[in-house]
This record gives structure tokens, C-alpha cells and sequence, in this order.
């Protein structure tokens, strides 16, 4: 193995000429190992790269971590902070990676010792890091005792989650109190069960889910729990596009290594937590890795749904009615930009309690910004019955209460009426991915051309919009107002009028 310079022209947001080491190698292709990282470390000490390395002794400890959900979120978040930890000399922090049902990913990171490349993009260009926190992995559904052996070991001390982003289950009760019942029985300390799980009170979902399961086996295991294990609420944020042949190819360019399980993600992070933990002192060392220590983690939770999920949504439906394939597309276009900024400056941000809301505001449309991620608009306009509920309507009601305008939520709403068409403005038909997408699309093509029957009929649906909503004047008449407008001038021309009608009553 030689290490060779070239200079790699990447055409992104700063189309800058960018010096990397790439590996070059006379035989076929390295297989992805500890045997080959080793072989890896040697040739590039003391090079200056753009390839991190996990140059600690990865097998000098048991796992500390038992994770629940092994995915391409996990390996792009959790494990990378644990990678971290373990490059500060914490051995504590190596990660036993269990999927729940599906064999895939377990059984191709086995012969790679746990290993995989992140490529991590940003406007800045592009780095990778192999990491290696992962040191085993397994199935729970083929292996279950296996991971009760685990959450019982006297080294594990975190149990880390990402199965659902809708209700925890039976089984998993099952297989957490199971292990938790081999720990108690063994006479050692509780543990800190931490959801990474995109659900509101995420920790005490999961603490009432162990103690009712823990409840009907042993009250005894029930009172354990409840006084030895801590379950703190979390947010966490991270885009994990799904993986690409195109992962794969680039990682092997820059290490030389086949690694079938690369993949590519952001280089914004966050994983907020309280601090509520079976250890008090993993506080201080979370902090030094980069995770968000506080009190009360409600408020980022807030802002996350408002800000980041709220805004998304509004910008896929215009990117999916205009045409527009990705979010970076989207936000490429000046008045989509100013939408979003507008939006979450002078609609939502009101309304939170976050710290550094103009920064995190700022992070937000660099992330959109992001042409890397390749963030398709349908996928995420997928499910908007269910998402417009939660992410737009507090703030809408809010705003009502308090006679204040709701121009943006009032056009971004008018937007998905006309998405519910099935059709851009271009005349290309799209699938409307949602629970209700046949009702809704039925009703949107039934009043087609007719803005006030529209609303009055999609107004109509309780799940939606609920019960005041639809008889709120105010807001029926601005969503009449700017449905008519996007259906006589397109999204596009709508949305200018939007723009100089907001900054002319400044």
C-alpha cells in the first residue's frame, strides 16, 4: 500500500480545489478488517488527510454499550460520539450493535470487525472517518440471549435505543426486562436507558414500557428499576440518507478498502439528553464528546419539530409542486430561501424557548443548503396528514389567539391543497404517499380549479385540521386567498407576491 496525492476538483457550494491522500494499490481491492485498518494506520501516520482513523486499541475492553436498533442512524450518530470517546482513552464506550429482526447489516459488518466509513459532506467539501466503535454485533430475533447475556455483563453500563419513530412494543419490553431481571439476579448496578428514538418524552415512554412489563414478572424487578436505572429524555438530529452504491465506490477511493457498509451523512449533528443518569459523572464526559447536556431537553425538542421538521415539510410540498426534486434545489431558489428564513423567524421562533434560536435557525438553512444529501422532496412530503398536525397547527392556533398574521403557514397549507392534485406544474403525475391520500386526492380532484370549494371541503377533515380551525374566518379566508393565487399564477409567482407583500408591510 503507497499513499498518493492528487488534487480532487469537488463542485459544491464552495467549488474549491481540495488536496486528499488517496491510497493506491498494486493488487485487487482490500477486504475491510481490523487486519487491513491496522495495515491502513501504519502507511498514513504522520500523512495530513482528510481520513480519520479510530487509532485506539479497539479490542482492550468488553462492550459498554448494548444499542437497540442497529441502522444507518445509529452508525452516523450515537456510535460516531461513542468513537469520540473512545479516541479521548475511554474504553468504556464500545458498542455491542443489535438489530432487531433484519440480518443484513449485522451479518456484513461481522467480517468487518464492526467497521464502516462515514463520508461526512458540508458546504465546506468532504471528509471521512472509519469508525470503530461497533465492536460485535448480532440479531435479537436470531440471537436473543445473546443480548440478554449482554445487558446483563458487568461491563454494559448504557443501553442506547433507535427501533421506532412510533410506539414501543412488547417484544422489546420483553427483551429488556428479560435482561434487566439477569442483571438484578446477578447483584449488579442499574444501567442508563437512553432512547435516541424520534418520539416526544421519548425516556419516559421507555421507563413506564420496563416497569409495566417488569411489573407482571416481579415487583421486586419492577422496585430495582425504578430506583437503579435512569431512563433521560432525548432529542436527537442527524441526515442519514440512505446508502448508495456510490458510498461504497467513494469510500474505496479514499482508503483502499472494500467496505460494503459505507454510507454518507451531514456534518450537523446535535444529541440533547438530560441529565439523568445511572452514572452522574457520563454527564461531564458526553459534554466533552459533543452532546448537549441540560435540564430539561423540551424546548429543543420544540424547536426541532417547528423549525427543522416544520420548514421541511413546506419545502417539499413547493418542491414537489413546482418540480423541484430536492430540498438544496429548493432552497437554491431566492424566494423559497426567504420563505423558510421568514417562516421560522417571524412565525415560529416567537414561540420557542430554545437557546441560540437565531444560530440554530442559521445551522437550519445551511443543512437545506446541503447538496450532498440529495434529500428528495416526495420522500419527505410523504404522510403530511399526519405531519401538518404536529409540526404547523400549534402555531397557527397560537397566532390566531393572539391576532397575529399567519401568512406563511396560511400559504405553505394552501400548497398542500394543490399538492393533493397529484400533479407539478409541469404535468408530471407524482404518487401521494399518505394514509388518507386516496380521500384527499379524491376531494382536491373533485374541486379542481375551485380555490373556496377546496378549502371548504379539505377544511372538512377533523384529523387534520381538527375542530376550531376550520371555523377560524381569519384562516379560511387566507388560505381561500392564497390557493386562488397559486392556482391563477403558479407557486413560483404566488410566493413573490407573498415576499413583496411582507416586506412592503414591514
Amino acid at each position: 500500500m503507497r499513499i498518493v496525492v492528487y488534487h480532487y476538483w469537488w463542485s459544491g457550494l464552495s467549488r474549491c480545489s481540495i488536496k486528499l491522500f488517496f491510497l493506491e494499490h498494486p493488487d485487487l481491492m482490500h477486504a475491510f478488517s481490523q487486519a487491513s485498518l491496522d495495515e491502513l494506520k501504519a502507511s498514513t501516520r504522520g500523512h495530513e488527510t482528510r481520513l480519520q482513523l479510530p487509532r485506539y486499541e479497539r479490542q482492550r475492553a468488553a462492550a459498554g454499550v448494548v444499542h437497540l436498533g442497529l441502522g444507518a442512524f445509529h452508525r452516523a450518530h450515537q456510535a460516531m460520539v461513542f468513537d469520540t470517546l473512545l479516541a479521548q482513552g475511554d474504553a468504556r464506550w464500545s458498542v455491542l450493535g443489535v438489530a432487531m429482526r433484519s440480518t443484513a447489516l449485522a451479518d456484513a459488518l461481522e467480517p468487518q470487525d464492526g467497521l464502516y466509513t462515514v463520508q461526512v459532506a458540508s458546504a465546506a467539501g468532504r471528509r471521512w472517518q472509519i469508525v470503530g466503535a461497533v465492536q460485535k454485533t448480532c440479531v435479537a430475533a436470531r440471537e436473543p440471549q445473546l443480548v440478554i447475556d449482554a445487558i446483563a455483563a458487568p461491563s454494559t453500563r448504557w443501553i442506547t435505543l433507535t427501533v421506532t419513530e412510533k410506539a414501543y412494543g412488547p417484544e422489546l419490553a420483553a427483551l429488556l426486562v428479560k435482561g434487566l431481571a439477569a442483571r438484578h439476579a446477578a447483584g449488579l448496578g442499574g444501567l442508563t436507558l437512553a432512547s435516541c428514538d424520534n418520539l416526544s418524552g421519548n425516556g419516559h415512554k421507555l421507563r413506564q414500557l420496563c416497569l409495566d412489563a417488569a411489573q407482571h414478572k416481579d415487583a421486586a424487578l419492577a422496585a430495582w428499576i425504578s430506583a437503579r436505572c435512569t431512563f433521560p429524555n432525548s432529542m436527537v438530529d442527524r441526515i442519514v440518507p440512505a446508502a448508495t452504491p456510490l458510498h461504497r465506490t467513494d469510500a474505496a477511493a479514499v482508503t483502499g478498502l472494500d467496505d460494503a457498509c459505507a454510507l454518507g451523512t451531514e456534518s450537523f449533528w446535535e444529541w440533547v439528553i438530560e441529565r439523568d443518569f445511572a452514572d452522574p459523572l457520563d454527564a461531564a464526559a458526553l459534554a466533552s464528546a459533543g452532546v448537549t447536556v441540560v435540564d430539561d431537553v423540551l424546548p429543543f425538542e420544540q424547536a426541532k419539530l417547528c423549525m427543522l421538521n416544520g420548514s421541511h415539510t413546506a419545502i417539499a410540498l413547493m418542491g414537489a409542486v413546482m418540480g423541484l426534486p430536492t430540498v438544496a434545489d429548493c432552497v437554491a431558489q431566492p424566494d423559497i430561501h426567504w420563505f423558510v428564513h421568514q417562516l421560522m423567524t417571524g412565525v415560529m421562533m416567537p414561540q420557542l424557548r430554545r437557546p441560540d434560536l437565531p444560530a440554530y435557525r442559521d445551522a437550519l438553512l445551511a443543512r437545506f443548503a446541503n447538496p450532498d444529501l440529495r434529500h428528495k422532496v416526495h420522500q419527505i412530503a410523504s404522510d403530511s396528514s399526519l405531519k401538518i398536525p404536529l409540526r404547523w397547527l400549534g402555531t397557527v392556533q397560537a397566532r390566531l389567539a393572539s391576532g397575529q398574521a399567519v401568512e406563511p403557514l396560511a400559504f405553505a397549507s394552501a400548497v398542500w391543497l394543490r399538492y393533493l392534485l397529484a400533479e407539478d406544474e409541469q404535468g408530471q403525475a407524482y404518487a401521494i404517499s399518505d394514509p388518507l391520500g386516496e380521500t384527499l386526492q379524491a376531494l382536491a380532484q373533485q374541486h379542481r380549479g375551485d380555490a373556496a370549494g377546496t378549502v371548504q371541503a379539505l377544511l372538512a377533515l377533523p384529523s387534520v385540521w381538527g375542530d376550531a380551525l376550520p371555523a377560524n374566518p381569519q384562516w379560511t379566508s387566507r388560505l381561500n386567498f392564497w390557493l386562488e393565487r397559486i392556482q391563477s399564477v403558479g407557486v413560483a409567482a404566488a410566493l413573490s407576491q407573498l415576499r413583496a407583500a411582507e416586506t412592503t408591510s414591514r
